[in-house]
């Protein structure tokens, strides 16, 4: 059983990039470009694991964030934001968030956060 991850980012390019690294590290992955379809996919699909950028149209991070965690209280998010977004960082700690990385990331920080914090799963 693959350790699920989904990666939500308006951005395409971060998306193809994080899910491109993370199916080739062996875990099924998940993509949304907004609020709307995150939240579809953590009520059906019920991912190990959520990359979640805080600068989306619409529906922001933080909102997605709350929202998830009415859908699933123990759910795992690691969230992306750009440099300098300090209160947004702290409000999403305090909502639950794990940890976060500054834009432009390292992707090999990423991956190695992903392995640390995502659960493990035994078959």
């Amino acid at each position: 059983m693959k350790e699920k991850i989904l990666i939500v980012d308006d951005q395409f390019g971060i998306r193809i990039l994080l899910n491109e690294v993370f199916q080739k590290e062996g875990y099924q992955t998940f993509q949304a470009a907004n609020g709307v379809q995150a939240l579809d996919i953590v009520k059906k699909h019920d991912p190990d694991l959520v990359l979640l950028d805080m600068k989306i149209p619409g529906m922001d991070g933080i909102e997605i964030l709350k929202r998830m965690k009415v859908i699933d209280p123990d759910i795992r998010v690691i969230i992306m934001t750009a440099y300098g977004e300090l209160d947004m960082i702290q409000e999403a700690k305090d909502l639950g968030a794990i940890t976060h990385f500054a834009k432009p990331f390292d992707i090999d920080d990423i991956r190695a956060a992903v392995r640390k914090y995502i659960p493990q799963k035994t078959n």
